[in-house]
């Protein structure tokens, strides 16, 4: 199990990913005070985002962060009213992917269900 994944991001992104990320599902919790400022969680079923605010953050151009989304068409229709552009890709195992440019130039995948067991 994955618990966790840090993205780097610019602090005036922030509020927009937390917009990205609630319309996939997932909800802020808590962060240790031991951390400080400038970090954001949020968590769906166990598997939590971080987002670290940084001075000039990178996201890596093709590296992503993928999530099953099923159902996946409301979720498209929520991030669709909320202004973020999702690009079908084509599907490797029977179901639907797509990629969402998210803030910052982060690609977050979601598809319909996992690759089979390999």
């Amino acid at each position: 199990m994955l618990q966790h994944v840090t993205l780097e991001i610019d602090a005036g992104d922030a509020d927009r990913f937390a917009e990205l990320l609630a319309a996939i599902g997932f909800a802020p919790v808590p962060v240790p005070e031991t951390l400080g400022e400038g970090i954001r969680w949020f968590e769906r079923s166990g598997t939590q985002v971080h987002l670290m605010s940084v001075v000039a953050p990178v996201a890596p151009p093709r590296g992503h962060a993928a999530f099953v989304v099923d159902p996946l068409e409301p979720v498209l229709g929520r991030l669709a009213g909320l202004g973020f552009e999702a690009a079908d890709r084509r599907p490797h195992w029977g179901a639907r992917r797509v990629f969402v440019a998210a803030p910052g130039g982060h690609r977050i995948e979601l598809m319909e269900a996992p690759p089979g067991p390999s």
